[in-house]
């Protein structure tokens, strides 16, 4: 399809301007949700003109900001642009972006971390006040004014639902054959009116394959032609491979234990290059017919898909390096056929996380001696991206993985600390900790034997005299010894990181 052909609804092929024309009709203070989740689907040219809109109206001494929703993280032409220019006043959920965290850092940009099933629901709720604007992407319009949606949904069904005014930007770029992937299910309703979720199975599709729009809410569409900006990912280093590796080995205990089937349950991973390394060993491994539940589409799991040991997987947006965005869009026929897209309200529904008995597998920055884990924050006060989904599935999973490197910093820094210096999981979340080093497996353990066991399994060695002295020194002398803590100088390994010296 050309761009021409994309809009076949005859009143909204009337709306189409330029982007520029678009921006100006957003005002300041608006609330703007937009498209986007891990650099896919994000508006591509609206975001930009509305920066250099901003702009002018700064240099004109007209102070103009905004409120921006999205899926997750988008891109530096949405993201990047709008903090360039101080033009975001709230940003939810979830960012990514070095400029939006740099503002954030810095007391200029206020941010709300939500885990990302809870945001639809808080804006069908009335909690996060007035949705103004949506700025869409899609992939066509359909005659009779549905939406194709475009390579992420997120929140997309929330905010053609619930925003005042709608701009659709329509992207030729965007496959035609992505028509038919999507799965948009139209059930949900407001508490005390709500109906169990129809998902059994990971490969269920409950409800429809387009977005619906009223076409009196739309007021601007944009036609572009733009790619995705896609995330490259490193060659798994050692430390990754055998992080891939102890997972491996625990989830092959699991089975012969009879506490999973030999298909294993639906795999939930988060965004990075260990995720990629445990798929790459999932793909090398012994398990065949395996089913995916989670947010995001990989490599790795494109991987599998094409090798035929994945079997089908459902996520709410995609995540692909360049070289895998060509292979998928090549083949996405045959893919089609075995990827779901779904909101993000259903692919990180709790209920249906719960229901599938998900295995869940996320990173984090670092983790405490009793299995408490900080995924979002630097020293305890610094953001670093946010909390995602990793929450969603971490609390309702059938198993809770969180997986990461013993040290970081060129080995400065431990990642196994005595207290975490902010908690997103706590510990009755964490059921396996991996790192290099090895596996705790903290099911059924008390305090004071998950700390025994992630210091002597996870711990980097250069760490872990200091971690056993000082548990031992907390056990000795802690007031209460269910949880033993020395008060005195617990962030102490914080504060020498934060002098420069080596914790």
């Amino acid at each position: 399809m050309n761009k021409e052909n994309r809009i076949h609804n005859a009143a909204l092929r009337s709306k189409v301007m330029s982007a520029t024309e678009a921006a100006s009709l957003i005002q300041s203070g608006m609330n703007v949700g937009m498209s986007g989740f891990t650099g896919s689907g994000y508006p591509k040219a609206v975001p930009s003109a509305l920066a250099k809109h901003i702009m002018d109206a700064n240099l004109n001494g007209k102070r103009f900001k905004i409120g921006v929703w999205t899926g997750a993280s988008t891109a530096p032409e949405l993201d990047g642009a709008l903090a360039m220019v101080d033009g975001i006043e709230m940003r939810l959920p979830y960012q990514s972006d070095p400029t939006c965290r740099k503002r954030i850092n810095a007391g200029e940009m206020e941010y709300i971390d939500i885990h990302l099933s809870h945001v639809a629901q808080f804006v069908w709720f009335g909690f996060l006040g007035k949705l103004d604007v949506a700025v869409v992407e899609v992939a066509g319009i359909l005659e009779d004014g549905r939406l194709i949606p475009s390579s992420s949904i997120g929140n997309n069904k929330t905010w053609l639902d619930q925003a005042d005014k709608v701009i659709l930007e329509v992207n030729s770029w965007q496959s035609a054959q992505l028509e038919g992937m999507h799965d948009i299910w139209y059930g949900t309703q407001l508490p005390p009116n709500r109906q169990p979720i129809p998902l059994v199975r990971s490969s269920d599709r409950i409800g429809e394959p387009y977005l619906r729009c009223d076409p009196e809410k739309v007021i601007a569409v944009v036609e572009t032609h733009a790619p995705d900006r896609n995330s490259a990912f490193a060659p798994p280093d050692e430390n990754s491979k055998k992080i891939a590796g102890h997972i491996l080995e625990f989830l092959q205990h699991e089975v012969k234990k009879g506490r999973l089937p030999r298909e294993l349950l639906p795999l939930q991973s988060g965004v990075g290059n260990i995720a990629n390394a445990v798929m790459a060993g999932l793909n090398e491994g012994p398990f065949e017919n395996l089913t995916a539940y989670t947010e995001v589409l990989q490599d790795g799991m494109l991987e599998m898909l094409k090798s035929g040991k994945l079997a089908s997987a459902s996520a709410t947006a995609f995540s692909l390096s360049n070289q895998a965005l060509a292979e998928l869009n090549a083949d996405l026929a045959k893919y089609r056929e075995r990827i779901i897209l779904r909101p993000q309200e259903i692919s990180n529904h709790p209920e249906v996380i719960r229901r599938l008995g998900i295995i869940a597998m996320n990173g984090l920055i670092e983790a405490d001696i009793y299995g408490n884990v900080n995924s979002t924050h630097v020293m305890g006060s610094k953001i670093m991206n946010g909390i995602g989904g990793s929450g969603d599935f971490a609390r309702n999973a059938y198993l809770s993985i969180f997986m990461t490197p013993s040290q970081a910093k060129g080995g400065a820094i431990s990642c196994i600390v005595p207290m975490a210096s902010h908690v997103d999981h706590t510990e009755h979340d964490v059921q396996v900790l991996v790192t290099e080093q090895g596996l705790a497996d903290l099911r059924g353990l008390s305090p004071k034997q998950r700390a025994k066991v992630i210091i002597e399994n996870c711990a980097h060695p250069n760490f872990k005299p200091a971690l056993s002295d000082y548990y031992k020194r907390a056990l000795e002398f802690s007031p209460g010894k269910q949880t033993p803590h020395l008060l005195e100088e617990v962030f102490g390994w914080h504060l020498r990181a934060l002098r420069g010296e080596r914790m």
